[in-house]
């Protein structure tokens, strides 16, 4: 008697490459700077609050770190990816769930990814915050740019409203 296993798989379609927006981190930054950031960061010396993100691997399901700066307005909590379409970003997608280390503190989080629409506000406040460090990647649009401006951005920078787990 032969028994046959079936199992079901999901797919998730993938922009092509033209339509992806995705700015790669240099050698220096991804061997030496964010390990180091990462390191400092789990020790409790952060830069306004910085943390590392883990994520579950899309493919692996392993663990995958790497440092973020959330982003806190009020009592909410985001995180914006100011590179594009990172790893990170697509292993949250997959994920919904992640966490984020600041010194030994460690928080579970859910996510879900804003559409378009909703981000010129957090993009301005994350500039706000956050262009010191990530400037050079929003294309000359900074915090003091219009509405239209932001919007017009807001399709290369995802963005996630983090809620407690």
């Amino acid at each position: 008697m032969k028994t046959e296993t079936t199992t079901e798989t999901t797919t998730t379609a993938i922009p092509n490459d033209s339509s992806r927006h995705y700015k790669a981190p240099g050698a220096i930054t991804r061997r030496i700077v964010n390990p180091f950031v990462g390191w400092l960061v789990k020790r409790g010396v952060t830069a306004k609050g910085a943390g590392v993100l883990s994520v579950r691997g899309r493919s692996s399901g392993e663990w995958r770190s790497t440092p973020v700066n959330p982003l806190r307005i009020g009592q909410e909590q985001f995180l914006v990816a100011p590179r594009g379409e990172t790893q990170w970003v697509r292993n949250l997608r997959v994920a919904g769930t992640g966490r984020i280390q600041r010194g030994k503190h460690v928080e579970a989080f859910r996510a879900e990814e804003l559409d378009d629409a909703a981000k010129p506000a957090v993009l301005r406040a994350y500039l706000q915050e956050w262009a010191w460090e990530v400037g050079a990647f929003f294309e000359g649009v900074g915090a003091d740019s219009t509405d239209e401006q932001l919007a017009a951005i807001a399709g290369k920078h995802p963005i996630f409203h983090v809620t407690a787990a």
